[in-house]
């Protein structure tokens, strides 16, 4: 399976959904005094997808995010909600996004049950339908058990699970979250996963922005790496193989290890400050790590492990980060984006 890639130079996407569908922004700049949040943005998210907004802290990714749900407005450039620009009419965008920002704010006196019931009543919903709708959403989310109890007793990982049960209450075209799986265990990484999924199997545009990128890989269709306030690139992950991966090779004994490596013309490296018999390699595709390990172990080396050494939403992200961060890949000072 393979990577395939869409390089951002400050400007336009080169693919655009077709108007009114899912999340599509164009040319986005945001400063906060003299502070460049976001200088050139460009971001897609499709209906029926997962997709990722990954980059470093500071990058500009949760400004980014609140300028997609409404909160804040850009200085410049586009935005479009299902074909709604929530700059000019924000109520009409609002009512097909559903925001998880990366901390709770609540009503602390209010059961968890009252504040979704709350968020209903806000979004226009009958006392009896916000009522019910709340009561579904906590068994969604598994925290029913908590219904009765103040906000201000639950634990991290209980309030992120409120958090996301609060976005979902108008059962949102357009989900946006921002860090999600912080403070969740792995059980209930898993049931946001398989439930995210979901959402983007019945048509919803999901979008989440995470540093857990070992979660991102088992759960978004497309990435968005951004840094330095910039859209750097778009891939889709649907092949890891065509642009590379790193492998991490683990034998008994290194100097066979990499006696057979020189020999197969193989450049390694030898990770530091470890004395495990192991060596990483840059292969360009899955039948070239095959065809690796076969060799490996004709030649007699005894191998204990062979594996991918990071996921391949962390190595895109390194790969894009490292090209942003080259003056030569970098806009001139023309395509600048004006103040």
């Amino acid at each position: 399976m393979g990577i395939q890639e869409t390089q951002y130079d400050g400007g336009a996407p080169a693919r655009t959904p077709e108007a009114g569908t899912g999340v599509v922004a164009i040319g986005l700049a945001r400063s906060f005094g003299t502070v460049r949040a976001v200088e050139a943005m460009d971001f897609t998210a499709r209906p029926g997808e997962v997709t990722a907004l990954i980059g470093p802290n500071g990058s500009g990714k949760t400004t980014l995010l609140l300028m997609l749900s409404s909160l804040l407005a850009p200085d410049s450039g586009s935005i479009s909600i299902c074909g709604i620009n929530p700059v000019d009419d924000p109520r009409a965008a609002r009512a097909r996004l559903g925001w998880m920002p990366d901390t709770l704010g609540v009503w602390e006196e209010l059961t968890v049950h009252e504040i979704l019931a709350m968020m209903g009543r806000l979004y226009g919903a009958s006392k009896a339908d916000a009522a019910a709708r709340a009561h579904e959403l906590l068994k969604l989310v598994k925290l029913d058990e908590f219904a009765s109890r103040p906000a201000r007793v639950l634990s991290r990982g209980q309030q992120q699970k409120l958090s996301l049960a609060r976005a979902l209450v108008n059962d949102p075209q357009v989900l946006l979250l921002d860090e999600p799986a912080s403070g969740l265990d792995p059980g209930a990484r898993i049931e946001l996963r398989t439930l995210l999924r979901e959402l983007a199997g019945r048509g919803r545009t999901v979008v989440v922005s995470s540093h857990v990128l070992a979660e991102l890989d088992e759960m978004a269709d497309r990435a968005v790496f951004v840094a330095a306030g910039r859209t750097v690139s778009e891939q889709r992950v649907d092949d890891a193989g065509t642009r590379g991966r790193r492998y991490a090779i683990e034998a008994l004994d290194r100097e066979a290890l990499t006696d057979a490596l020189e020999h197969a013309g193989i450049e390694f490296t030898l990770p530091a400050g470890t004395r495990r018999a192991a060596a990483v390699v840059l292969l360009g595709s899955e039948a070239e790590a095959a065809a690796l390990l076969r060799q490996l172990v004709a030649a007699g080396v005894a191998v204990v492990a062979f594996a991918p050494a990071a996921g391949i939403l962390e190595e895109s992200y390194l790969r894009a980060v490292t090209t942003s961060s080259d003056p030569s890949t970098r806009p001139t000072p023309a395509e600048e984006p004006r103040p």
